[in-house]
């Protein structure tokens, strides 16, 4: 029993329980990556259908479509205060008690979404609960994965770090197919028709309920079974390191990644938010049925490809890697996306082909991000640039839709997404070269490189 974290570990040898602990932390991060997920996508995929159930039945059409993107985009801005915030605790008083907090903060926040009331019971006030609960869950879910992913960094070798990110990133696309799968099945069992329909009374609430259940599970994982960071508690803290992370070398590398991760949420956010809802589902007009099983295909294509992407970073560099791909982004990935917009496949069969190739090239870069990142900052600020240079960015990439709307003022609006997603690979590319390569460095250095 350790004093630190409470955990018990048996009388072993050094390597063997470091071992032990790595797999801990690493098996921690992966599942805190997948029920972070999990909860951010609960309302584009669960509550969507039923967010009749908290509005009036009069708003126009714009008003609605205005309602439903805040009860996403508050959640993402709510990401990196999350960020900041715990990005400090967990490098002010550990990684491992970050996470726990946060993690305890979004299973109950997720649990009171459950079983909110609607517009009919409580009228207007229904809508912005739900909007300042999602709010606070996106603060709870961006200090997620600022602990537990740092802490899992920590102790891996430097060699398996890419396979390491690239497995712990991979429980994204694992988490969106659980989760369409589990609304699809609610929605055969409890029919949705109208406000007043099984499913948006009552069927939606389910998800929100699973999704709480696995935030407490894990929380008891992270308490039972995952040690603090040896290299944090080894490291002199400091009362201030949002402070220390800007000014000087960090500040710099903080720069740096925050244009690197601007470009790439902007290329991400063409595949996860305008392909399956503007592209394939306005452009080619395919049914419910046809986009979903598109959709599914894809996702499951890149649980295995962000793997892949975090070996090939590690064996030729990571910035090796993204620069490469950046590139391959903005000319491949651009016209691909063109066929699609363009309606230049018919078939099904060939629409699945296209997407799952712009799926897995667009967010190829995304299997290098979390070791890359990590291995910018030294030990005293790592959680806090961590989770600022991975959720900060992510501010700006959230407002597509009006960059498309304006830009469909001066150009045809079916083209719009081409000229994002090309702005978004050439940004990416040149935060990447901005950077050095970082597969080989020791994360428990003290001195910065540029």
């Amino acid at each position: 029993m350790t004093e630190a974290t409470g955990v018990f570990r048996p009388e072993r040898g050094e390597a063997s329980g470091r071992s032990a602990e790595g797999r801990a932390a690493a098996t921690g991060a992966f599942f805190t990556e997948f029920v972070d997920m999990f909860d951010i996508y609960l309302p584009t995929v669960v509550l969507t259908p039923a967010l009749l159930f908290f509005q009036p039945g009069h708003l126009s059409q714009g008003l609605a479509g205005i309602f439903t993107s805040l009860v996403f985009v508050t959640t993402l801005i709510g990401r990196p205060v999350g960020a900041a915030v715990f990005g400090a605790v967990g490098d002010r008083v550990g990684r491992r008690r970050a996470t726990i907090l946060s993690v305890s903060g979004f299973a109950v926040i997720t649990l009171l979404i459950a079983v909110l009331p609607g517009y009919s019971t409580i009228g207007v006030p229904a809508y912005w609960l739900l909007i300042i609960l999602r709010f606070l869950d996106g603060v709870c879910l961006g200090g997620g994965y600022t602990g537990s992913h740092p802490l899992a960094m920590e102790y891996s070798p430097a060699r398996r770090r890419g396979l390491l990110g690239g497995v712990i990133l991979a429980a994204f696309p694992a988490a969106y197919v659980l989760i369409t799968l589990l609304a699809l099945v609610c929605l055969a069992v409890f029919p949705l028709a109208g406000a007043g329909s099984a499913y948006a009374v009552w069927g939606w609430r389910i998800p929100f309920v699973v999704g709480a259940v696995l935030g407490a599970a894990l929380v008891v994982y992270y308490v039972k079974r995952v040690p603090e960071s040896r290299m944090w508690e080894r490291t002199e803290t400091r009362k201030s390191p949002l402070a220390n992370l800007f000014k000087g070398q960090a500040l710099r590398n903080l720069a740096q990644v925050f244009v690197l991760m601007t470009g790439f949420w902007l290329t991400q956010n063409m595949i996860t938010l305008y392909l399956p809802t503007t592209v394939l589902g306005d452009f080619l007009h395919l049914g419910h049925d046809q986009l979903t099983v598109t959709v599914l295909i894809a996702y499951a294509c890149l649980i295995f490809s962000y793997i892949a992407a975090g070996v090939l970073g590690q064996k030729y560099g990571r910035r090796r890697f993204m620069i490469v791909t950046g590139v391959l982004i903005a000319i491949i990935g651009t016209a691909l996306l063109a066929v699609l917009v363009t309606a230049s496949v018919r078939s099904l069969a060939a629409v699945i082909v296209v997407t799952c190739l712009l799926a897995i090239l667009v967010t190829a870069p995304w299997g290098v991000f979390l070791s890359y990142i990590n291995e910018r900052f030294t030990t005293d600020v790592r959680a806090s640039g961590f989770g600022l240079g991975f959720s900060a960015s992510v501010v700006i990439p959230s407002f597509y839709a009006f960059f498309m709307d304006w830009l469909g003022h001066v150009m045809p609006y079916h083209l719009t997404g081409l000229v994002l997603l090309f702005i978004g690979a050439i940004l990416g590319t040149v935060g990447a070269v901005a950077g050095p390569d970082t597969r080989h460095v020791d994360l428990s250095r003290t001195e910065l490189a540029s």
